[in-house]
């Protein structure tokens, strides 16, 4: 019996035995330092390969030449040696997306930097992927509301465009692109904020700023700060890109704000150099262009087949002295569908947000832009451009005719109108009645400093007194009737007057 039951023990050991085997490539370090590696022996490895070294620190795989391939470490390398093994993942580079990043703040390799806790989701994309062919796009026909006067008037936006936010230091980009993001608290779009290369005090700012304004729930931001490797810098707006198509391949909308390129192209030539790529044009590797083309090409409108999601950039640039001809500015304008710049001088004298109206331009948000706020910003732009060049003009104290005079007066009106407290987003109905009043004479006898009281007095009237007229606004995106809205621009005038004068 014992014989038996041994036997039989014997037969189950061998039916269960696994003969199968298990191949690892592995490589040595020849080089380590700057955050780059040199691996001799990984002869099958490909580009964009995450590989791990022996300290359990991530790579990616950005060389392959005859001899060794060139590592970017995404980690410590402090304790990584010359000598050290290293071995393939078989696996490009990818990182978590799904709802679980909701309202979380991460690194370019999606691991939390908020002390929330772990962030549990089963979903991973490439970083790299490439963009929605053409016949899976769709024209942009929907408008993205930024809930910023000048924007949604003279530069608007339409859902799955591309466009760059430039100018100095200091003028009030970053701003303009939290604004966004507060406006779209009940749009159902998903925000995403990169920041790339900024102070770890900033972002605090940022994420506390939006978590005031209730924006946080729908937003993730992926930060790779000032303190981090030029290799995470590089990384931070495809894996945020990577994080958006998630919800866009799934038919959500999404906005992603990447602030700024022109920090990312920097360390993107620290990384190049240090790979000994050959130089280009201010040290820049040659394929800088291609940089951002790449990443910017995979925002788009999809189509209906392609469940109709949609993913928004504003990309951020930063210029010298006003310079947009400069190498990278002038990289991104021409791949995206056009620009906001801001002047530094107008931010100074007092117009915030700075909008240049003249050098800014958006080729295809106007397909986008409500009929409504067709209508009544039609001229703008012109009256804007006349009125710069008149007060120009002006300076010189030459006697100025009556018509001069009071183009100068309404352009003034409409400079003042388009003023506007930072984080503080006007629904667009309120915007088109507000511009209504302006184009059709309302305001001519308010004085300049008392337009911002004339327009939080009506915003609050309307909503009180006539929030159907607001509704038809919204559900029909048209004007309403004419004669409505000259009775509602007429009593409110009447009261405001009557109100100024009791004061």
């Amino acid at each position: 019996m014992e014989t038996e039951k041994l036997t039989t023990r014997l037969r189950q050991q061998i039916q269960q035995f696994d003969a199968s085997h298990h191949l690892e490539e592995i490589g040595i370090i020849s080089f380590v330092g700057d955050g780059i590696a040199r691996v001799n022996g990984l002869d099958n490895a490909m580009n964009g390969e995450m590989i791990e070294f022996a300290n359990g620190t991530i790579g990616m795989v950005q060389n392959l030449e005859k001899d060794d391939i060139g590592v970017i470490i995404l980690g410590e390398y402090v304790d990584i040696d010359e000598g050290d093994l290293v071995r393939r993942t078989n696996r490009v580079m990818q990182v978590p997306v799904g709802e679980a990043l909701l309202g979380r703040v991460v690194n370019p390799l999606g691991e939390p930097l908020d002390g929330n806790g772990q962030i549990i989701t089963k979903k991973n994309r490439p970083i790299e992927a490439e963009a929605p062919a053409i016949m899976d796009r769709e024209s942009v026909a929907e408008p993205l509301q930024t809930g910023i006067k000048s924007i949604d008037t003279l530069v608007p936006i339409g859902r799955g465009q591309r466009e760059l936010i430039i100018g100095d230091r200091k003028t009030g980009k970053t701003t303009l692109a939290v604004d966004t993001i507060i406006n779209q608290k009940d749009e159902d779009v998903i925000c995403i904020y990169v920041a790339i290369g900024q102070k770890e005090s900033t972002v605090k700012n940022l994420v506390t700023t939006l978590e005031r304004h209730g924006a946080m729930d729908h937003t993730i931001v992926v930060s790779a700060s000032a303190s981090s490797m030029s290799s995470l810098l590089y990384l931070a707006p495809y894996a945020a890109t990577a994080m958006g198509e998630e919800f866009m391949y799934n038919g959500r909308h999404v906005l992603i704000i990447y602030d700024d390129l022109s920090k990312q192209a920097a360390a993107y030539r620290e990384m190049s150099l240090l790979l000994k790529r050959p130089p280009g044009r201010e040290a820049y590797p040659g394929d800088v262009f291609y940089l951002h083309s790449r990443l910017l090409e995979r925002s788009a409108k999809l189509n209906k087949e392609m469940g109709g999601g949609s993913m928004t950039a504003l990309p951020i640039v930063e210029t010298l002295a006003g310079d947009i001809s400069a190498y990278i500015p002038t990289n991104v304008i021409s791949i995206t569908d056009g620009q906001i710049f801001l002047d530094q001088n107008l931010f100074f004298s007092g117009v915030r947000p700075a909008v240049d109206a003249g050098l800014s331009v958006s080729r295809v948000g106007g397909s986008a832009q409500l009929k409504a706020m067709k209508k009544v910003a039609g001229t703008l732009r012109l009256n804007l451009a006349s009125y710069r060049e008149l007060e120009a003009f002006s300076q010189f104290g030459a006697d100025l005719d009556e018509s001069t005079q009071r183009r100068l007066d309404q352009g003034k009106l409409t400079v003042e109108v388009l003023k506007q407290s930072s984080h503080s987003p006007i629904p667009v109905a309120n915007q088109v009645i507000m511009l209504f009043a302006l184009t059709h004479g309302y305001l001519e006898n308010i004085p300049v400093d008392q337009v911002k009281y004339y327009e939080e007095q009506l915003y609050d009237y309307i909503e009180t007194t006539y929030s159907d007229v607001l509704r038809e606004i919204v559900d029909t995106g048209d004007l309403p009737d004419q004669e409505r809205l000259d009775n509602l621009l007429s009593n409110f005038g009447e009261m405001f007057r009557t109100t100024q004068t009791v004061d």
